[in-house]
C-alpha cells in the first residue's frame, strides 16, 4: 500500500551522489535510505519554512511533492500542512455521477478577481442552476501568472495566484455546504515547458516515445515502481487532504504503458478503496481521444473500472447540427444521422472510418450492459471553445434557440451533462488560450505553434489572438454583466427548468440505452428524441415545420422567437424555427 504521509524532508533521488537540504538561510546533509530516499542527516525542525534540495551541487530545485510554491515554480518550496485546516463538511456524504450535473470552470476567468474566494461567493449561482458538481480547470502550481493550467510542472502544489492550498480547502468546503461536489482536472501525461526540474532529481520522464507536448512520464521503465506512486499519491491527495470527490484525468491516451497492469486500472484500484474507507462516493473521469468503453468497463469484466469518459463525438454532433461547420474533425457529422447514432449508440466513430484521422476508429458501447451516464456529455467545453483559432463560444454566432437546443440535447440525452461556464446565459465572451511564459522564445513558440494546429482545421491563422497577450487572458473573463439582457435571462431560466425536469422525470436520467429512441429528417432537418415517456421535439432549420410526432401535455417549449408550437395536429406538431418542445410521448 502506498505511503502518503512520508516524513518530513524526504526525498527521492535514486542517482544522486550527494544531497543536500536547503532551509531557508541554512543547510544540512542528508544520507541515503532505501530505494533512492535521501532523508536528512539529523533532525530537522522547520514549520512554515522555505526549503529546497540541492543535488550533486545543483539547484536548489524545488521539492517535487511540495504543497506551496509561493514564490514561483523557480524558487524554493514553502511547508504546508493539510491537517492544519478544521473542515465544517462532516455531514457531506459525496455526490454519485450517475444522475449528476457538471459544470466546467476555470478559477482564473470564473470572476473578475480568479481566486478561489470569489468563486466561493458565485456558489449560490450554481446551486439555482441546478449543478450536482463543480469541476475545475488543473489548479496546480505553473510558470507565470495565469495559463489555462495543463501547464503545470508541480503536481502537489496549489498555485498562489488562486488562493494557495489554504484557499483551496476553503473553496471545496464551501462546495460541500452548498452540495455541490468538486470534481480536480489533474494532469498526469506530460509536464510544463517552464520549470520542471525533476529530472534533476531522478528519471521521471522516459526516452521512449513522446507524445504531442513533449517527453512521456516514465510508467513502465526502470524506477517506474517509484513514479507511478508519485502520481498515486498525488491522486489520493486531492481525494483525502482535500476532500474532493472526484477527478478529470487529462488525456489519458497520452500515457504511454506497457504493463501488464495499466495505471488507469490501479489507480481505480486505489480510489475504490479509498472511497469505501471515507465512506463517499469519489469518481474517475477520462478525457480520452480513444473511444475505447475498456476505459469505463469494471475491472469485474476486464476493464479499467474508471467510473465515466468524456465523449467528443456528442459535442462534434451537436456542434454541427446547430452550426453546419464542417471543417477538420467536424466533417464525418454532418448529417443528422450522426446526432441520432450518437444519442443511441454513445460513440460515432465505434469501429468506423474517420476522414481526419485517415484510419478507422473507436470500437462500439455494449449498449446493453453500459449505463450511458458513464459518458460524460457537453455542446462546449475548454477545451472545444479554447481550441478554436478566435475561442468563439456557441454564444457568439448562435441565436436563443439554436442555444436552448444545444442545452436540451445535453440536458435531456441519458448522458452525464457538463455545462461550461457562462454558457448558461448564452456568453459572448470568448474563452482564449492564453499563456504567461516569462521566458519570450517559450512565448514565441506557444504561438506559432497554436497557428499551425489551426491551419489543419481550415481556420485564418491571422484571426489568432496572441497567447502571451494581457488581453487574451482579461478577454475570456466571464462577463456577468450580461445576465442583465433579456435574453440571457431567459436562457439562464431555460437551463434551470431543464435541470429541474431532469430531477423531477426519472425517464431523463435513466441510464439505459435502450430507453432513447431518435428519429430525424435530413432535409427538413428536425429531431424527435425520446427518453421514455417523454418526447423532444427539435426543429434545426430556419423554417417552420410540421413534425410527426404524437405528444400530449406540453412540459417545456423554447423559440427564437415567438411561440414555439405553431400548431398542433393528430400525430403532428409544428414548430417554429430554432424551436424546441418537450412534451409527454403518446405511444
Amino acid at each position: 500500500m502506498i505511503r502518503r504521509h512520508r516524513e518530513p524532508f524526504t526525498v527521492w533521488a535514486p542517482n544522486a551522489e550527494h544531497v543536500e537540504l536547503v532551509l531557508g538561510d541554512s543547510s544540512a546533509e542528508m544520507t541515503r535510505g532505501t530505494d533512492g530516499w535521501w532523508v536528512p542527516a539529523s533532525d530537522v525542525v522547520a514549520s512554515d519554512s522555505d526549503y529546497g534540495y540541492r543535488i550533486d551541487g545543483a539547484g536548489p530545485f524545488p521539492d517535487p511533492r511540495s504543497r506551496r510554491q509561493p514564490n514561483g515554480v523557480h524558487e524554493l518550496s514553502r511547508t504546508f500542512d493539510p491537517t492544519e485546516y478544521r473542515w465544517n463538511d462532516s455531514a457531506w456524504s459525496g455526490r454519485q455521477l450517475g444522475g449528476g450535473v457538471i459544470y466546467e470552470m476555470h478559477i482564473g476567468t470564473f470572476t473578475p478577481e480568479g481566486t478561489f474566494d470569489s468563486a466561493i461567493a458565485k456558489l449560490d449561482h450554481l446551486v439555482d442552476l441546478g449543478i450536482d458538481f463543480v469541476e475545475v480547470l488543473p489548479v496546480n502550481a505553473f510558470n507565470g501568472t495565469h495559463n489555462w493550467g495543463y501547464d503545470g510542472v508541480l503536481w502537489y502544489a496549489v498555485s498562489e495566484s488562486y488562493g494557495g492550498p489554504a484557499g483551496y480547502q476553503r473553496f471545496v468546503d464551501a462546495c460541500h455546504a452548498a452540495g455541490l461536489g468538486v470534481i480536480q482536472d489533474v494532469v498526469y501525461n506530460h509536464l510544463g515547458p517552464s520549470g520542471n526540474y525533476l529530472p534533476n532529481f531522478g528519471p521521471y520522464l522516459t526516452d521512449g516515445p513522446g507524445n504531442t507536448w513533449g517527453s512521456s512520464i516514465n510508467l513502465d521503465g526502470e524506477h517506474s515502481d517509484t513514479v507511478r506512486e508519485y502520481i498515486l499519491e498525488n491522486v489520493l491527495m486531492w481525494l483525502d487532504d482535500y476532500h474532493v470527490d472526484g477527478l478529470r484525468l487529462d488525456a489519458v491516451h497520452a500515457l504511454v504503458d506497457s504493463r501488464a497492469t495499466h495505471l488507469l486500472e490501479e489507480m481505480a484500484t486505489r480510489v475504490a478503496a479509498l472511497s469505501a474507507a471515507v465512506r463517499r462516493p469519489l469518481s474517475l473521469i477520462a478525457e480520452s481521444d480513444l473511444n475505447d468503453p475498456t476505459l469505463i468497463t469494471p475491472r469485474e469484466a476486464n476493464g479499467y473500472g474508471l467510473d465515466g469518459q468524456w465523449s467528443d463525438d456528442f459535442h462534434h454532433a451537436v456542434h454541427v447540427a446547430l452550426t453546419r461547420e464542417t471543417t477538420g474533425y467536424y466533417a464525418d457529422f454532418e448529417p443528422l444521422s450522426a446526432l441520432a447514432k450518437v444519442l443511441t449508440r454513445g460513440f460515432f466513430h465505434d469501429g468506423t472510418f474517420s476522414s481526419f484521422r485517415g484510419r478507422t476508429h473507436g470500437r462500439a458501447i455494449d449498449t446493453q450492459r453500459m449505463p450511458s451516464w458513464r459518458l460524460v456529455v457537453a455542446n462546449q467545453n475548454h477545451d472545444q471553445i479554447g481550441n478554436r483559432a478566435t475561442g468563439d463560444r456557441l454564444g457568439a454566432t448562435l441565436d436563443p434557440g439554436q442555444l436552448a437546443i444545444a442545452a436540451t440535447l445535453t440536458l435531456a440525452s441519458g448522458f452525464t451533462p457538463m455545462l461550461f461556464m457562462g454558457e448558461e446565459w448564452g456568453a459572448k465572451t470568448p474563452w482564449q488560450f492564453f499563456t504567461s511564459h516569462p521566458e519570450p522564445e517559450l512565448g514565441k513558440a506557444t504561438a506559432e505553434g497554436r497557428i499551425a494546429e489551426f491551419e489543419r482545421m481550415g481556420w485564418d491563422p491571422n484571426v489568432v489572438p496572441d497567447p502571451q497577450e494581457l488581453s487574451t487572458f482579461e478577454n475570456s473573463k466571464l462577463d456577468w454583466n450580461e445576465l442583465e439582457s433579456v435574453d440571457s435571462a431567459r436562457l439562464l431560466d431555460w437551463y434551470k427548468e431543464l435541470t429541474a425536469l431532469r430531477r423531477a422525470r426519472p425517464d431523463l436520467v435513466d441510464p439505459r440505452f435502450g430507453a432513447t429512441g431518435v428519429e430525424v429528417d435530413e432535409d427538413e432537418r428536425w429531431l424527435v428524441l425520446r427518453r421514455g415517456s417523454v418526447a423532444v421535439v427539435i426543429n434545426f432549420d430556419e423554417e417552420e415545420h410540421t413534425i410527426p410526432a404524437r405528444v400530449g401535455g406540453e412540459l417545456l417549449s423554447f423559440a427564437s422567437d415567438g411561440d414555439a408550437v405553431r400548431g398542433r395536429h393528430d400525430s403532428a406538431i409544428t414548430l417554429a424555427p430554432h424551436a424546441v418542445l418537450i412534451a409527454e410521448f403518446l405511444a
